[in-house]
């Protein structure tokens, strides 16, 4: 179906992490991954709640790979999109985003310059990740919740870090049925 689409932002999409191992315990069902490090175009925003920064990130990005830079390249989506957030010690989250846009591998070497002075892109190393996945379209409160249900599965087994961890989507915002999220808590 995504093939048939063709010209869509969505119709060539890569995927770019690998599963190391799988977990279940208090009903929470876990992986830890890899993820590739690589080129990566970034938006941050400060000072707004986490679902309405996304609202203003995500389209800077979609407008970035859909040709808005300086080669007017079309270069295609990878997923998962993901991006940091950073809970505060009682687990809610603070004003701040970074989302975190992988550059297609025909890219890597010479990733287009952005014409939004907002984007910057940014070289991240690969990453070790604990991962969980939950459906439907996601908010705020539905990253939160699943967040903690991670951490509550991991106590005592496993070290990451406290003060950031990534959301992640997998689907275009169309895709009405059968959406992936997930959480990732980067492994220390």
């Amino acid at each position: 179906m995504l093939g048939m689409i063709g010209n869509s932002l969505f119709g060539g999409v890569e995927t770019w992490p690998w599963v190391l191992s799988k977990g279940d315990k208090e009903k929470v069902t876990y992986e830890e991954r890899t993820c590739e490090g690589g080129k990566f175009a970034t938006v941050e925003v400060t000072d707004k709640p986490v679902d309405e920064a996304l609202r203003e990130a995500m389209p800077k990005v979609v407008k970035y790979v859909g040709g808005t830079n300086d080669k007017g390249a079309w270069m295609g989506m990878t997923v998962p999109i993901s991006f940091a957030v950073f809970p505060s010690e009682d687990g809610s989250l603070q004003k701040k985003i970074k989302v975190w846009f992988r550059i297609p591998n025909q890219f890597q070497s010479n990733p287009p310059i952005p014409c939004d002075e907002s984007i910057k892109i940014e070289e991240r190393d690969s990453i070790t990740v604990y991962s969980t996945q939950f459906g439907g379209y996601a908010k705020e409160a539905d990253y939160v919740a699943h967040a903690a249900q991670l951490r509550a599965a991991l106590e005592g087994t496993a070290s990451y870090h406290k003060d950031v961890y990534f959301c992640t989507g997998y689907d275009p915002p169309m895709k009405p049925y059968g959406r992936r999220n997930e959480i990732w808590l980067l492994k220390t």
